[in-house]
């Protein structure tokens, strides 16, 4: 595996940053995300009591992350805080922004809660695998340029110190007219490009076949080498996410899936058997 480094990382931190980013794609080039974000962006819509399977228990994430073949679990620093003594064997990208979906404005803003030298710091201290970092830009809201500065700064910062980024990049507010245009996220992934993202995660607009996944090609090649990974999104059945996520990699060329709800909304032992499914099919 041929491993591009961004310029951005200094001689001291490529090997820092070839570990890192050989342990998140474990050796493939394609990342497997589990995002746990979702416990700010969407509160406690996901993870409400009567879906079942113990998902209700803050824990029960961090159980699938530690007993499943991903390459990184995405949350926020202060619950991996909470849960990273019991679990300090998962490799873990810190997101460093959020908003709650109470937040109904036309036009989101998202900002940073914590910096990359909070980070550092929290992974020296921890001891921690902390392979990166993640943060959300809403293309299009009028508040873009302000996501925009925050994240190329914090880009810089994590390469500066070997750790991988990761930028959700969602098209959002009065200015997008079809947030599904292909045309569209093709900017959102040269966007990440142009940032220095390392990996890119945007909605995947499509259904499980494979003119679908042709079209998104578009998209993959605009991102140029920042790899794309495509949302999971709302929950659907498994044979369909894994055809979609088999074709997303063979004929649009994506760098791997991100996923939250359709791992996590299942009991345990479900969610480790769909899990190395996954796997086998990044592979």
């Amino acid at each position: 595996m041929k491993i591009n480094i961004p310029l951005g990382v200094p001689k001291n931190q490529i090997k820092n940053y070839q570990d890192n980013f050989k342990k998140a794609t474990h050796n493939t080039g394609r990342l497997f995300l589990f995002a746990g974000d979702q416990k700010i962006e969407h509160l406690n819509d996901d993870f409400a009591l009567k879906l079942g399977f113990g998902n209700s228990e803050v824990e029960h994430l961090f159980k699938i992350a530690s007993q499943s073949p991903i390459g990184v679990f995405a949350a926020h620093l202060g619950l991996i805080s909470r849960y990273g003594k019991q679990y300090n064997k998962i490799p873990y990208l810190v997101k460093l922004n959020g908003k709650s979906n109470l937040v109904t404005s036309q036009d989101p803003l998202s900002l940073a809660l914590w910096s990359v030298d909070d980070v550092i710091k929290f992974k020296k201290d921890s001891g921690l695998k902390i392979l990166g970092i993640g943060y959300t830009i809403y293309l299009g809201s009028e508040y873009e340029n302000q996501m925009m500065k925050e994240a190329a700064q914090i880009i810089k910062e994590a390469h500066q110190n070997g750790l991988l980024t990761v930028l959700w990049v969602y098209p959002r507010g009065k200015n997008i007219k079809n947030e599904k245009s292909i045309d569209l996220l093709a900017g959102a992934a040269g966007l990440a490009n142009c940032l220095g993202a390392d990996f890119a995660k945007l909605n995947y607009p499509f259904d499980a076949s494979t003119n679908s996944a042709k079209k998104f090609k578009e998209v993959t090649i605009a991102g140029g080498n920042t790899g794309i990974i495509c949302a999971g999104g709302k929950k659907i059945d498994e044979k369909s996410f894994l055809q979609m996520t088999k074709n997303q990699i063979k004929l649009a060329e994506t760098k791997g899936i991100a996923i939250g709800r359709n791992l996590h909304q299942k009991d345990l032992k479900a969610a480790i058997s769909f899990a190395r499914k996954l796997k086998i099919a990044l592979d």
